[in-house]
């Protein structure tokens, strides 16, 4: 279902600090346009911590309309709060998205056993979820016999893998048959060579051709194809976590004007140097 490249992308705001939906609409037709297979919004890059919930359900509503049936839309509705993230999914699931997507619960820590029911509760309202593993952000990570338990429900079809661990996609592989998606743009290419599928991406909201292409070419089994074009934008790739995501990436886009480059606290501009180291890593794929 999930196969390819998919954009977790970027929630922009207006000088004032509210959502520019004007530029949020263009910003998807830029993804479609360019060949990307799926719209995220709402996850981390989306900034989906700092927007109420009226707004988190607004930008999901627009999406969902922006996309029009042309590309899939995993919508962010997880929470470190049962409750919340299966209140969310309701609601995601009434606006009509494709799936959802669930970061592992944060800051409270849950065990192992917590998670089984905490994603198993989110995935009985029936709309498909995608598991989100991402250690460095919520300080606990999904263990391979959690997910192996976690893919027996029906509506469990997938994890976005963000943990840093190539080798977690064939244990992962070896337990279950759910789709593996790279949450790194650098990893991507190493982990589909273990069998991942695609990616949900950050830095495609800036080269959605080039990570359409990078994933399809691997897909088609043209690895070397996939290589050269790893090979040729893994600064950038980097460069897109050269602070907190999504800073570089909003950067990135207010640089190509797309964007106003506006932030909501605790979140703020990068610094002049990684400003710099940025604007370099853009100039030298011809992006400046």
């Amino acid at each position: 279902m999930l196969q390819g490249a998919h954009t977790a992308i970027v929630t922009p705001f207006n000088k004032d600090g509210s959502v520019d939906y004007i530029r949020y609409r263009e910003l998807i037709d830029f993804q479609i346009e360019n060949g990307i297979d799926g719209i995220v919004p709402v996850g981390t890059t989306g900034e989906s911590p700092t927007l109420n919930n009226d707004e988190h359900m607004k930008v999901i509503e627009e999406t969902v309309r922006a996309v029009h049936g042309r590309a899939l839309v995993t919508a962010g509705t997880g929470a470190n709060s049962t409750s919340e993230a299966v209140e969310l999914t309701r609601r995601a699931k009434e606006l009509g998205v494709d799936a959802t997507l669930q970061v592992t619960p944060y800051y409270n820590k849950p065990n192992q056993e917590g998670l089984y029911r905490h994603f198993s509760m989110v995935a009985d309202i029936g709309l498909p979820v995608v598991l989100y593993n991402v250690p460095g952000r919520s300080a606990r990570e999904i263990a391979i016999e959690t997910v192996a338990r976690l893919a027996t429900h029906p509506n469990i079809i997938a994890v976005k893998e963000a943990g840093g661990k190539v080798e977690r996609v064939k244990q992962m592989l070896d337990v279950c048959d759910l789709e593996i998606l790279s949450g790194d743009d650098a990893l991507a290419l190493p982990m589909m060579r273990d069998g991942a599928i695609g990616v949900i991406s950050v830095a495609s909201n800036v080269v959605p051709d080039v990570v359409a292409s990078l994933i399809h070419t691997a897909l088609e089994g043209q690895w070397d194809g996939a290589q050269y074009l790893h090979d040729k934008y893994v600064g950038l790739f980097s460069a897109m976590f050269i602070d907190t995501n999504p800073i570089p990436v909003k950067a990135a886009l207010a640089m190509l004007g797309k964007i106003e480059e506006v932030y909501r606290l605790p979140l703020c501009e990068l610094s002049a140097a990684d400003s710099t180291a940025l604007r370099k890593a853009m100039v030298a794929v011809d992006l400046l």
